[in-house]
């Protein structure tokens, strides 16, 4: 049932005809569409429902609290806006075509008719019930080792005097971090600062969690001495299984096993989410979002806000800069009165055309651009859009914040199957941000080259801090940080923090600088040697995304991130990035030591395993080991970083040309049996297991993480259409600054994402459904930023 939201606009039941439900498919549809319907199906009744706002009675103001989560629209996060109404609800039976209304309920109806109708109303949307939204909130899971956890009775108890405590190594005074087996006081580890550097801390916790370990104790949970308070506390696990902030739901009783009294205990340290949020809230918050400034509030077409649904700022970012493209308004705002005339009522919900439409059409159009009641700016609300993006997605479907940059990459591949389902003559949207990469390597045995080309969606580029034209500055706020840290500077002398500034042509030269690979198996010379790579564009795309790699992995393995300003320029030219291609006197390598064809290469299992072992597919580490010839766990890590989002990084890897074929193409009937067996069709059986290399549990994976796709690639299998000329199309490499997306937090599992749109040559912020005219746009605070070309080559 979908009785929240018409299926092809934003109407409601809070329009002024409301919203009106069909008795037959149970498709909701608006005042505009409802005959359209009507006209296909030629059932005449509809559930009109209608609900008119009542204001509520205002709130005495209240003081906001400073919030103490990463968190928004819970309790002790950062608050959103709420709803200033209740609701009137009315229902009536709708005939079409004359819409005759008949007042519910009406006892005189057929029983039949009045059962249908009673269903709806009691009937959970279906968007709503699936789409699992929540509120935005760096969640901790409950450590499994807590319930039994091991605690030593060795005597020790822990003082409440704070001034008692230091690192039992170190003698360090600051991030401690009790043990809660054995009740040893060590130092936490040192964290990330904005150079870069580790800093603030020895590690001896951790060390003592290893020792420990080797001596065959498992004592991982550590409580960060100075967050104790009745409320609770920082627990860590350094578990190599959970190794991540956790809860104790037995807190209170581990600590009195040391003498410690929570209830008694007050904050002398502040908690990690609270040092993340004194960051974003004092500078990253206030900076990305404009607060504190006085900004001019837009409405009209293209000014159009997105309702926060509890977890999809990354999903209205994304939206809103893409549908700023004039190739996105001409396919989903002009075009889309044919997109929703050319598919059925029934099927409109699931498609993906349709829902970007509708999308399109209420961002961009007349209709939803005027604030509602109480309300400060225009908006409507993304839920069906979002819902069916995610939809059998492991991440998207959920209500957890996501990677902002791995939505653009997921959302460009599912209108691509969308438009190739439908077997259109247009070009594929995805196509105008794709450009062609030349890797040219140099063998320094036998000085032969060899060129290969790839295509790409986003040009990702490293942020190398040791480029830093502020390095002292940053150093001597650092100095004065750590100081504040240890109370020997005062709260009140607090300053914005200091952040290593990076010149963007630092990015491109680390881009474009030359990569020395070493044990490369030269097929010239038939042994191992040296070898140079580096990268270029072949061809340029007209809409260029740059993708600012923000997030990496520290010291410790874990996701840290960059807080580095970086000046991106309005006006890009990369022409120094154009390759040069084959130069009259390179010779080239031969494709094999032999000269014949061969297996191809094969994936060093030791580079494999060590990828493995810190999270990645199996697939995604072969392909980083094969893509950096073998080089080294290091480069093969870089490449995951740098490809981790690409929609075939977990896919299985191709034969290589030389092998046969046939192979390939036959596939053991046994296995296909048996995945017909779970209810699979054989011909997609057969393509699962040639897919995956006839392994049948992979196949499996791949049919149910594709079940609802399997006939749209039916269709594009099917339909083979001719290549397009204009994929092959080059632009010029001079571009203009069109949107940029930043974040705000630690990683992006958490945090906040807002856009901000150059639009009549004038910035805009793009903040959920504030949209207002920017005063300072936060251009080197951005993760990702989308280019426009000048031009055709």
């Amino acid at each position: 049932v979908r009785k929240v939201e018409c299926i092809y606009s934003f109407d409601t039941p809070e329009s002024p005809d409301g919203l009106f439900v069909s008795l037959s498919n149970y498709q909701g549809f608006g005042n505009s569409f409802v005959d359209l319907d009507f006209q296909r199906s030629e059932f005449p009744l509809y559930l009109n429902m209608r609900w008119k706002k009542i204001p509520k009675e205002p709130k005495e103001n209240q003081e906001a609290e400073a919030p103490t989560k990463m968190a928004i629209g819970v309790e002790g996060g950062f608050q959103v806006d709420e709803e200033l109404f209740d609701y009137e609800k009315s229902n009536f039976l709708a005939l079409l075509p004359d819409r005759v209304l008949i007042p519910l309920p009406n006892q005189e109806l057929p029983e039949l008719i009045s059962m249908v109708i009673d269903g709806i109303l009691k009937a959970s949307d279906l968007t709503e019930d699936e789409a699992q939204v929540m509120a935005w909130e760096d969640k901790r899971q409950v450590s499994k080792y807590a319930q039994n956890l091991v605690q030593v009775n060795n005597g020790k108890k822990i003082s409440p005097d704070p001034k008692t405590w230091k690192c039992e190594e170190s003698g360090m005074t600051e991030n401690l971090w009790l043990n809660l087996s054995d009740g040893h006081i060590g130092s936490g580890r040192a964290q990330m600062d904005a150079t870069g550097q580790m800093s603030g801390g020895t590690g001896a916790a951790l060390n003592h969690y290893y020792e420990q370990k080797r001596l065959g104790n498992e004592f991982p949970l550590v409580v960060k001495l100075g967050t104790i308070t009745a409320k609770g506390a920082d627990v860590y696990s350094y578990a190599a299984d959970e190794d991540d902030m956790v809860e104790d739901p037995k807190l209170a009783e581990h600590l009195s096993h040391w003498g410690i009294n929570m209830m008694q205990m007050e904050k002398t340290e502040k908690t990690i989410a609270e040092m993340e949020i004194d960051m974003n809230n004092k500078f990253d918050f206030d900076k990305i979002c404009e607060s504190g400034k006085q900004l001019q509030t837009l409405s009209g077409p293209g000014f159009v806000g997105l309702k926060n649904l509890g977890n999809s700022c990354y999903v209205n970012s994304v939206v809103q800069v893409l549908f700023s493209l004039p190739d996105f308004q001409e396919r989903f705002f002009k075009k889309a009165p044919e997109i929703f005339q050319s598919t059925p009522s029934s099927a409109s919900a699931d498609d993906i055309l349709v829902q970007a439409a509708k999308l399109g059409t209420g961002l961009l159009s007349e209709k939803y651009s005027k604030p509602a009641e109480g309300s400060e700016g225009a908006f409507v609300s993304p839920q069906m859009f979002k819902f069916l993006v995610g939809k059998g997605h492991p991440e998207f479907s959920t209500g957890n914040q996501q990677d902002a940059f791995e939505y653009y990459q997921y959302l460009l591949e599912k209108l691509e199957r969308g438009e190739r389902a439908k077997k259109g003559s247009e070009q594929l949207l995805s196509r105008f941000f794709e450009f062609e990469i030349e890797e040219r390597l140099q063998c320094k045995q036998s000085g032969k080259v060899k060129y290969t080309q790839s295509k790409e969606k986003q040009l990702s580029l490293l942020i190398p801090l040791d480029a830093a034209t502020n390095k002292d500055e940053v150093q001597s706020y650092e100095e004065r940080n750590a100081k504040r840290q240890k109370n020997e500077i005062s709260e009140a002398e607090k300053e914005e923090p200091v952040k290593a500034h990076i010149p963007f042509d630092a990015c491109i030269s680390s881009y474009m600088k030359e990569v020395v690979v070493e044990d490369y198996l030269s097929p010239a010379t038939g042994s191992k040697g040296a070898a140079v790579k580096s990268t270029r564009i072949k061809r340029f795309p007209k809409y260029l995304c740059v993708h600012m790699r923000r997030y990496v992995l520290g010291e410790d393995w874990r996701p840290k991130k960059l807080d580095a300003m970086i000046t991106l320029p309005e006006t890009l030219d990369l022409e120094s990035l154009r390759s040069q291609e084959h130069q009259p006197g390179e010779e080239l390598l031969p494709e094999s030591a032999s000269g014949s064809a061969s297996a191809g290469p094969v994936p060093d299992e030791a580079i494999v395993r060590q990828l493995v072992d810190m999270g990645f597919g199996e697939n995604g580490c072969k392909r980083a080991a094969l893509a950096t010839n073998n080089a080294s766990a290091e480069a093969a890590m870089e490449w995951v970083l740098q490809h981790m989002g690409d929609p075939d990084f977990n896919e299985p890897i191709s034969a290589p040309s030389g092998q046969s074929q046939a192979g390939s193409a036959t596939v053991d009937p046994d296995a296909v049996e048996m995945l017909c067996s779970m209810g699979f069709a054989k011909h997609h059986a057969e393509r699962a297991l040639r897919e995956t290399g006839g392994d049948i549990q992979r196949a499996s994976d791949w049919l149910l993480s594709r079940v609802d796709e399997l006939d749209a690639m039916d269709v594009e299998e099917a339909s083979q259409p001719a290549p397009q000329p204009e994929a092959s199309v080059d632009y010029q490499p001079q571009y203009d600054l069109v949107g940029f997306i930043s974040h705000i937090g630690s990683n992006t599992a958490c945090g906040h994402y807002v856009c901000h749109i150059k639009k009549n040559g004038k910035w805009t912020i793009f903040n959920d459904r504030k949209v207002a005219l920017s005063e300072d746009p936060p251009i080197s605070m951005g993760y990702m930023y989308i280019y426009q070309s000048k031009g055709l080559k």
